[in-house]
């Protein structure tokens, strides 16, 4: 005959031993959850944060029919009007304005990042109210 083995049982039904390990288990779960949430809260903030004046002028830009461009949304990148990847180092909560080009022509992209049309300009630079904006500063 085989012995007899008990059967398995709950943490929570044990003694007050299981009961502060399982505690203490669970705590520390819901702690490092807290420490990976305030990780992505630090680098993608829930309120993202206002695009700045680049320029106050568009730049022309030969566009290349069927290529992907990636238009700066922030105005923070050094390679203006394209995406360097300012955003997330500098943690804004933006992302980059990716199109494609339909056909190979000239257009002028909006650096003052208050157009309506974007990634194009549609004149708004020319509105007292960015031309008083610093560069550098929300439009």
């Amino acid at each position: 005959m085989l012995p007899e083995r008990a059967a398995p049982r709950h943490p929570s039904a044990g003694g007050p031993e299981d009961a502060a390990g399982s505690c203490l288990r669970t705590f520390q779960k819901l702690n490092r959850r807290r420490d990976i949430s305030s990780w992505l809260i630090r680098w993608f903030p829930k309120t993202p944060a206002k695009s700045v004046v680049a320029l106050k002028t568009p730049i022309k830009v030969e566009l290349v029919a069927g290529k992907t461009y990636r238009w700066c949304v922030c105005g923070r990148s050094k390679k203006q009007p394209f995406c360097d990847g300012s955003h997330f180092f500098q943690r804004t909560g933006l992302s980059p304005l990716k199109f494609k080009a339909q056909e190979t022509r000239t257009v002028a992209l909006c650096t003052c990042k208050a157009t309506q049309k974007a990634p194009y300009c549609d004149g708004t630079h020319r509105s007292e109210r960015v031309q008083k904006a610093e560069v550098g500063s929300p439009p």
